[in-house]
């Protein structure tokens, strides 16, 4: 088995598993200890898996690559009613970026009557979505598909975005802290949330509570490139106060009891 290929699979098993033996995987693959080793250790290096004493357990970002459909149901309340808020910000004849995500897919199913919009994205379940609404231009960037993600990266589909201007960008991140900004637990991912930024003349970070106040594993935007913020009632009230200090507009959504 080649080394990429092995290293896939090497993400799957550890994804089932939680933990994995350098020595069951070097049995498993006919190959020395060093070899897997070194496979181990390439791995942490992009913040894939964590090292540990005869193995690797698996870190957050395998956790997310594998896991679209299950996170769609993570906090799936707070995500759908951040997106309910976030649609009243979407107005006919917008030309409009979503981003990658499962709370940004969500945001779909509350735009469909508009009239006149231009969609543009890089998710693949956003295109999936929205395709059979003829009212509704779509643009999906070109680039490399990540087939995990079910999304778009890569240096052609940062060129892409730069021949576009957008009205209102809505995006999202996997952290986002007062110090460190916004970041992301891959780096293809974070780099076309910031060329979004930049091409945006209005931007909207739709980000549930349990986001904000941790770091993921690549910081690609300050905070003060924000200038909206929606999220649900359970963010910490210092928190807020100090993102609108930084005169970051907050928008606060409530869920029905």
């Amino acid at each position: 088995m080649i080394k990429e290929s092995r290293k896939k699979y090497l993400l799957n098993l550890i994804d089932e598993k939680d933990f994995v033996k350098v020595s069951d995987i070097a049995k498993r693959f006919n190959v020395t200890k060093t070899t897997v080793r070194r496979d181990l250790n390439e791995l942490e290096e992009k913040g894939f898996l964590i090292r540990k004493y005869g193995g690797a357990v698996k870190s957050e970002a395998i956790t997310n690559i594998f896991a679209f459909d299950k996170r769609l149901k993570e906090m799936e309340k707070e995500k759908d009613e951040i997106c309910r808020k976030a649609a009243n910000f979407i107005e006919n004849n917008d030309t409009v970026f979503i981003d990658c995500g499962t709370t940004l897919y969500k945001i779909c199913k509350y735009i469909k009557n508009k009239k006149g919009l231009r969609i543009i994205t890089n998710s693949l379940p956003v295109v999936s979505e929205l395709i059979n609404h003829k009212n509704i231009n779509l643009n999906l960037i070109g680039g490399k598909i990540i087939h995990e993600r079910k999304s778009v990266y890569g240096s052609m589909a940062l060129r892409n975005l730069d021949e576009y201007h957008i009205h209102k960008s809505f995006i999202g991140a996997n952290g986002l802290t007062i110090e460190d900004g916004l970041s992301s637990y891959d780096e293809q991912e974070g780099e076309i949330t910031q060329k979004i930024i930049e091409k945006s003349s209005v931007n909207y970070l739709l980000c549930d509570s349990s986001k904000i106040g941790k770091n993921s594993f690549y910081m690609f935007s300050p905070i003060t490139s924000i200038q909206n913020i929606i999220t649900d009632d359970k963010v910490d009230e210092k928190i807020i106060n100090k993102l609108k200090k930084l005169n970051i507009n907050i928008i606060i959504t409530n869920l029905k009891k």
